[in-house]
């Protein structure tokens, strides 16, 4: 049966740390201990001091140590800041009017994706928006833990009030949002997993699905996604781009970078026991624990964002600037910049030529790194001319005995 909550209480998040670590002790959930605190209250007629707990000191070795393997096994429970929601996705307006929504990767209490989406849901006039949390991420279950069961639930939003939904706090006023009748909580059957059938089944009952998958399972995610031929926005490393499973999709002009992340680093928020012990992390003035990632983009395969700006190009060939590779018959072009306007042939470009990229100016052939003899077809090797080389480890492109780094074979289109 679908579970509405029935109040929001606003926490201090070390108040809230620390308190869950005693009922965790105490074996009784954060809800449950409210509902005794409350019980209390009414039996008393004051307010009850005497619930104790006999665990050690919150600073105990053993207590941190448990704390410490947990996110050595979940290390990528990373939560986006909303102003790169936002900026992004509003790109897609158009396309996301009259359209079901679901984030099958983010716990919607602390989702920013979840929260755009409620905040512009009438406004864009969706027609639903879902959103599942994961049993196995720290935080589900700790806003509005629902009675019995999995900590894995998905929220469903079918109606959103015409009056602000944002509280002079900046909370959503999710008492008013699940007391609407289209709208409601509702256990999941497993953990959540968006492998599992359960969330597979999800994804039929959707038009776009838009969250930041765990960058660990981006590839199977994103493999999911097009089995089922979902349209999508989702955040990723460009790492994954240069995968067997993601390069063809670029290649084939399927899938493509969205507009508002081009380089840098990106904020990511983690869960308060996540160690900080990297360049760029901190807490910030609200006490949220966050980190910094390098190479972070929008993967989506909207039309909105399909690529169509060509680059312009200024620099002529020369023989003495541009070498060949001695394997593949191609020359090596360092930096996008320098792509040369009056060369017909193969030219091989760094991995970040995918943020400039315009099919209606390129056409890319294949990717030539450590891979390259085991991921490209024979066609494609020989239309290169491609020449096994005792130093290339795989297919990496050679200039002067030396390896360079993995590049981009691209071709200029006809005018």
């Amino acid at each position: 049966m679908p579970t509405k909550p029935t109040t929001t209480i606003r926490i201090d998040p070390d108040v809230k740390k620390r308190a869950g670590e005693v009922f965790d002790d105490i074996g009784i959930s954060m809800s449950a201990a409210i509902n005794t605190f409350l019980k209390a209250v009414i039996r008393e007629g004051t307010i009850p001091f005497d619930i104790k707990s006999n665990r050690p000191k919150p600073n105990s070795n053993s207590g941190n140590a448990k704390l410490n393997h947990a996110f050595i096994v979940k290390k990528d429970e990373f939560y986006t800041e909303y102003g790169d929601v936002e900026k992004e996705i509003l790109n897609h307006g158009k396309l996301l009017k009259g359209k079901s929504i679901l984030c099958n990767c983010d716990d919607p209490f602390e989702s920013a994706f979840f929260r755009f989406f409620i905040i512009y849901f009438n406004r864009l006039k969706l027609i639903s928006l879902t959103s599942t949390c994961y049993a196995g991420s720290s935080l589900a279950g700790k806003e509005y833990p629902l009675e019995g069961g999995t900590c894995a639930y998905k929220a469903v939003v079918t109606e959103v009030p015409d009056d602000t939904i944002v509280r002079p706090d900046g909370s959503l006023d999710l008492e008013s949002l699940f007391s609407m009748s289209g709208n409601y909580l509702a256990h999941l059957a497993g953990d959540g997993d968006f492998r599992s059938d359960e969330c597979k089944a999800l994804l039929g009952e959707v038009d776009i699905v838009t969250t930041n998958p765990p960058f660990s399972l981006f590839r199977e995610y994103l493999d999911l996604l097009e089995s089922h031929k979902k349209k999508f926005i989702i955040l990723g490393n460009m790492n994954a781009t240069t995968t067997k499973e993601i390069f063809p999709l670029f290649r084939d002009n399927k899938v493509w970078y969205g507009e508002s992340i081009r380089s840098g680093d990106r904020k990511f928020y983690v869960p308060d026991s996540y160690p900080l012990n990297a360049t760029g992390c901190g807490i910030d003035d609200n006490g949220r624990r966050f980190i910094r990632v390098k190479g972070i983009r929008w993967f989506t395969n909207l039309k909105a964002c399909s690529p169509n700006t060509s680059l312009e190009l200024t620099r002529l060939y020369d023989k003495d600037e541009y070498p060949f590779y001695e394997n593949y018959d191609a020359i090596e072009v360092g930096r996008i910049q320098n792509i040369p306007m009056d060369y017909e042939g193969v030219m091989g470009v760094p991995i970040t030529f995918l943020d400039k990229y315009s099919p209606n100016q390129f056409e890319i052939i294949m990717l030539a790194n450590g891979n390259a003899r085991t991921n490209v077809s024979s066609k494609t090797l020989s239309e290169v001319n491609y020449r096994k080389h005792p130093e290339d480890r795989g297919g990496v492109g050679m200039i002067n005995g030396r390896r360079a780094y993995a590049r981009i074979l691209i071709r200029r289109k006809s005018l």
